[in-house]
């Protein structure tokens, strides 16, 4: 990347403090691409695209890999940027930094409240049969953790990067073993309760890459253009990164490996062991492969 080297501002209260080293910035990116869209939104996904989900994601993440690339350049080239709002304001107007910094925090507002409905949904697998949350339960469930995610961002910089570097690791480490669990189901020729036996040839035996035709392929696209959500973070940590220089580049290069394998990799796992047309749209397929190892 062009790196145009400019004096940092001085380390006061008043300023950013760059405490984020490289470890920080990975986790978080990754982090940040790992979450509801994934996990939850997946399920939709693949009941409207089938097998062609793994396509749409490599479209998706080539198109956030080239943005990433060009938004890297323009923080690196004015190190005084806290973010791409600045670059907004700066490069095309007001009007622009204003408009793009409001419909971000409007977003992430939505994205809020889905994950808060998805919270919900994942503890509610833990209740019993036919039971379910009240509606003050789920209004308390919801401000517990609004109120924990506000006491988190009051932290340090340095504080704040260690959690998110510790929760990251949570995601990623269930990630890696659902495709450590399937892959191992693959190699047994695991029979699951549906009566299917885990192959890799379910992920194109039941209607083939395209199942759904065009109509499904295009429709998969809004709920996973949802799921990358999250990557343009590395975009609002760079004025509080240590060596910005070094470290967003090595970030951001990173991409194409993570959406192999975080995205492609663990979905082909979860159609190999469940073919597409047995997933649920309203149900995690992530939950559905734990269950059907025999893992509560």
């Amino acid at each position: 990347m062009t790196m145009v080297h400019h004096s940092d501002e001085a380390s006061s209260p008043d300023h950013l403090q760059r405490k984020l080293n490289n470890r920080h910035l990975q986790m978080i990116a990754i982090g940040g691409a790992i979450g509801t869209g994934l996990f939850m939104g997946s399920g939709k996904t693949i009941s409207l695209a089938g097998p062609s989900i793994l396509v749409i994601y490599m479209i998706i993440g080539g198109m956030f890999f080239f943005l990433m690339r060009a938004l890297g350049e323009l923080l690196l080239a004015n190190l005084h940027y806290k973010s791409f709002v600045d670059m907004a304001y700066d490069l095309i107007g007001p009007w622009a930094g204003y408009y793009i910094g409001w419909t971000y925090w409007l977003g992430w507002v939505l994205v809020g409240i889905a994950d808060l409905s998805a919270v919900i949904n994942y503890l509610s697998f833990w209740l019993p049969e036919g039971a379910s949350f009240s509606p003050m339960q789920q209004a308390m469930i919801s401000s517990s953790c609004v109120l924990f995610i506000l006491g988190l961002n009051l932290l340090t910089v340095k504080l704040f990067g260690e959690v998110e570097f510790w929760f990251a690791l949570i995601k990623i480490l269930a990630i890696i073993g659902l495709i450590g669990v399937g892959g191992y189901m693959l190699l047994t020729h695991f029979q699951a309760p549906h009566g299917e036996v885990v192959s890799v040839s379910n992920v194109w035996s039941h209607g083939g890459i395209f199942p759904k035709g065009v109509s499904g392929f295009l429709a998969g696209f809004q709920i996973a253009v949802f799921a990358f959500i999250g990557v343009e973070l590395i975009g609002t940590t760079a004025a509080e990164t240590k060596d910005p220089e070094k470290n967003l580049p090595k970030a951001i290069n990173a991409i194409p490996v993570r959406i192999i394998l975080f995205y492609v990799l663990a979905l082909f796992v979860v159609m190999s062991v469940t073919p597409w047309d047995h997933i649920r749209a309203d149900k995690s397929p992530f939950v559905e492969l734990f269950l059907n190892a025999g893992i509560p």
